[in-house]
């Protein structure tokens, strides 16, 4: 119901009894990597989330920017065939499908390739995907393994070990991480496209009165500084293990912070792809009245559904909070 209940209430609403823990299960559960499996099951979930968002935002940028979908036929993506990159290829050649914006661009002079920020997307938006895959492949492991210490076997013999070290999951966390670092990173390249007129061929800033109002200006700026932190978060946990328990623990994985900051990762590239939501919508507005592929536009009439056109200088955190909100709850995104 998305109410928030102490656990014993929670339960008993649920018809559910409290477990109770029979002999060293307490020592499991505290002494494996359970929190930073858990933690990143939930941060690999919003990550595919993230992936699918800013195939169909990089598409509505696209459009925007009338560039062109041809980097995306399904011949040149299998001539290198990693499994993510054909998928987010095919996302977007479903978000492009039947746009009348392509359609003008293909038949008008136009630039042969577009920058890597849009014509890339399959490669980069790909290797995301593949590398939250990597993530969900290690956890799945994880989840069905015993990572507790020391275990005791069904034939009574007590073996101690190692298995609860977390390396094997912090390094999928940092790079799951780093991957969502560079998913942003290119969000925020498109969004800096769109504003600048030099590139866009749009109003500058998506501004009503150029040089009067600054339009959509600043919301460049709220994504750089994230993709700025998200960089700095991207550094490698994993590779800083500091000694405990009087040096017996002497080389630890740091995964829970892997995961933490993973989580935290997973919460900013939302506002980012948030920014290029909003800025994105705004140019599809200065290219009527042709009318982006079917994927586009479902999109975009769901922001707009929460999000009003851009007119006259106004405050823009209420419309990356909503663009947010859509992002979170991945109704952005949603297939109809």
């Amino acid at each position: 119901s998305g109410t928030v209940l102490p656990g014993e209430a929670a339960l008993a609403s649920a018809g559910l009894a409290p477990l109770v823990l029979q002999a060293k299960e307490g020592l499991a559960l505290l002494n494996g990597t359970q929190l930073m499996a858990g933690i990143g099951a939930l941060a690999a979930a919003d990550g595919q989330r993230l992936v699918a968002t800013a195939d169909l935002v990089g598409a509505m940028s696209l459009e925007a920017l009338e560039g062109t979908d041809a980097a995306f036929d399904e011949a040149l993506i299998a001539a290198r065939p990693h499994p993510g990159q054909i998928r987010s290829a095919a996302r977007l050649r479903a978000a492009l499908a039947g746009s009348e914006i392509g359609a003008n661009h293909r038949s008008s002079p136009h630039k042969v390739q577009d920058p890597y920020s849009l014509r890339c997307m399959p490669q980069v938006h790909g290797a995301v995907l593949d590398a939250l895959a990597h993530l969900e492949g290690v956890l799945a492991v994880e989840m069905n393994s015993a990572t507790d210490n020391p275990l005791v076997f069904p034939d009574g013999q007590v073996r101690s070990g190692g298995n609860f070290h977390g390396q094997p999951v912090a390094l999928a966390l940092d790079h799951a991480r780093l991957a969502l670092t560079v998913l942003a990173a290119m969000s925020e390249r498109r969004t800096a496209r769109i504003l600048d007129p030099r590139l866009s061929g749009l109003p500058p800033f998506l501004a009503t009165q150029p040089g009067l109002e600054s339009g959509l200006m600043i919301t460049q700026y709220t994504a750089a500084a994230i993709v700025n932190e998200l960089q700095t978060l991207a550094h490698p946990t994993s590779a800083g293990s500091i000694p405990t328990s009087a040096n017996q623990e002497d080389h630890v994985s740091m995964g829970a912070g892997a995961a933490h900051f993973l989580r935290r990762a997973a919460d900013q590239v939302e506002w980012v792809l948030a920014v290029e939501a909003v800025c994105g919508a705004a140019g599809l507005d200065a290219r009527l009245p042709h009318q982006p592929g079917a994927g586009v536009a479902a999109a975009y009439a769901r922001l707009r559904a929460n999000v009003p056109a851009h007119a006259g200088d106004r405050s823009p955190a209420p419309d990356l909070a909503a663009a947010r909100d859509l992002i979170h709850s991945g109704a952005l995104a949603a297939e109809d």
